[in-house]
């Protein structure tokens, strides 16, 4: 029988910001004091977009590990199922909505 994948819910502080990312892997980096997240899950696409997964696929694009700093890890949830990704203002919880922006246009 093969053994079930792991997902995580990492919550951490980036910039004023809250984002909520997934990961199949989480453990202690080897630089002291960091935590280690690596494998990022995101959507394989489809015919809704949803610009916040946008915008963190774009920003984590070429990121292969992430070594985030102890103190602005939040939470890390072992999760059955992936759900939708998020950024937070880290002051009043509320979802930061990103909406596309149009290419300005030569004129």
């Amino acid at each position: 029988m093969a053994k079930p994948v792991r997902l995580f819910k990492v919550s951490f502080l980036n910039q004023g910001r809250v984002y909520e990312l997934y990961a199949r892997r989480v453990g202690a980096s080897a630089v002291l004091g960091f935590t280690e997240i690596a494998d990022l899950e995101f959507e394989q696409g489809g015919l809704v977009v949803d610009p916040t997964e946008e915008r963190l696929r774009d920003e984590f694009r070429d990121t292969r590990v992430l070594h985030l700093p102890m103190h602005a890890v939040l939470r890390i949830e072992e999760v059955e199922r992936r759900g939708p990704l998020a950024i937070r203002d880290a002051t009043t919880g509320e979802k930061i909505m990103y909406f596309p922006q149009p290419s300005p246009r030569n004129a």
